[in-house]
């Protein structure tokens, strides 16, 4: 929440933090490719065979993103770089979640628009959880880098990040109007 001269901004944390790590993304792959991060130690995720195979097919496409990953025997892949603008992120969960994604995908969905579909899920999973409480200076980061992000206004689903209550709104809440 954040006072205004005339108002306040409840902010979705999650939604707004997802938008800007969502065009964080676009912007380092226009660039040249996200950065990544190499893993001390992989992280093994178990699948099913299918899903393993969905994704090795696209490990390409995941590695502009910089998620690599290998096989690892039947029904498993290794992870060894994820992308860093992420952090510490749950690379079971983001793989079943691309893969649930890729197996709606239809074959003459243009690559860039299945780029977009992956950046949109790897944002997702790596934004500030709904519900975590944030310090003060996380606040106002958060904040400062809606104000500097395309698009702040709605998350990557088409939700609103913020709502405006204006204080005339308000005071009509409270009958004073």
């Amino acid at each position: 929440m954040s006072q205004t001269r005339d108002g306040l901004i409840v902010v979705d944390q999650h939604a707004a933090h997802e938008r800007i790590v969502y065009e964080k993304l676009k912007a380092s792959l226009a660039r040249n490719g996200v950065q990544r991060q190499i893993l001390l130690i992989p992280e093994i995720v178990e699948l099913d065979e299918a899903t393993v195979e969905r994704l090795l097919a696209r490990s390409e496409e995941l590695a502009s993103f910089g998620l690599a990953i290998e096989s690892f025997g039947p029904g498993a892949v290794a992870v060894r770089e994820t992308p860093s603008l992420l952090g510490k992120t749950n690379a079971g969960g983001l793989l079943r979640d691309l893969a649930e994604h890729m197996a709606e995908w239809d074959e003459a969905l243009p690559l860039e628009r299945r780029l977009m579909h992956v950046a949109a899920t790897m944002a997702c999973h790596g934004s500030v959880r709904a519900g975590r409480i944030l310090k003060p200076e996380e606040m106002n980061a958060l904040l400062r880098e809606m104000e500097d992000t395309p698009n702040s206004g709605q998350c990557n689903h088409g939700r609103p990040t913020y709502v405006e209550l204006k204080l005339s709104d308000i005071e009509r809440l409270f009958g004073r109007r």
